[in-house]
């Protein structure tokens, strides 16, 4: 066995920039469409899901200004303001777009429509509909609402207790 004994030296400085995160990427462009007033959002993920989020947020009446492909500014139209959209909302390939936004659309107090890519209309979404429902969304869709494209009529949602069907011992969420 040979040692290798290393000493000295400087140590390590610098600044290193990490990519944008997916999930937060989605979220933080939703949380400041429904805040008050305008938000910056820097380390942006530069990507085609999240994009597909900004793009259906316009479409729901909020202005997006993208300053650099990682740095948006957005401002929000409060958890009441956003619009009835005019034409389908299109989330492209992004499967985390169309379920989040369905949850955002059914607190609203119109009706819209969601839909993605070829592949998106292929994904089951009842694990999102059914709890949806229970909290008073009305949700259509192919196959009972299954499938994408949904209609979403929304508002008047109440909370209640939901036991996640995951083979999870006594996973249970709250929802209020």
């Amino acid at each position: 066995m040979t040692n290798l004994l290393i000493s000295g030296g400087h140590p390590l400085t610098g600044r290193c920039q990490v990519p944008g995160d997916k999930s937060i990427s989605h979220r933080a462009v939703m949380f400041a469409a429904i805040a008050n007033g305008v938000s910056n959002v820097r380390g942006f993920l530069d990507g085609g899901d999240c994009f597909a989020t900004i793009e259906v947020m316009r479409g729901l009446g909020v202005k997006v200004e993208e300053r650099s492909s990682t740095e948006l500014v957005i401002y929000g139209q409060g958890f009441d303001g956003l619009q009835e959209p005019s034409d389908f909302l299109n989330c492209g390939n992004s499967g985390t777009t169309v379920r989040l936004m369905t949850g955002l659309l059914a607190g609203q107090k119109f009706t819209s429509f969601i839909t993605g890519t070829p592949q998106i209309r292929r994904r089951p979404m009842a694990r999102i509909v059914k709890p949806l429902r229970q909290m008073g969304a009305n949700i259509v869709g192919r196959q009972d609402g299954n499938y994408c494209p949904l209609g979403v009529g929304g508002g008047g949602l109440r909370g209640f207790d939901y036991v996640l069907p995951v083979p999870a011992p006594k996973s249970r969420v709250v929802f209020c």
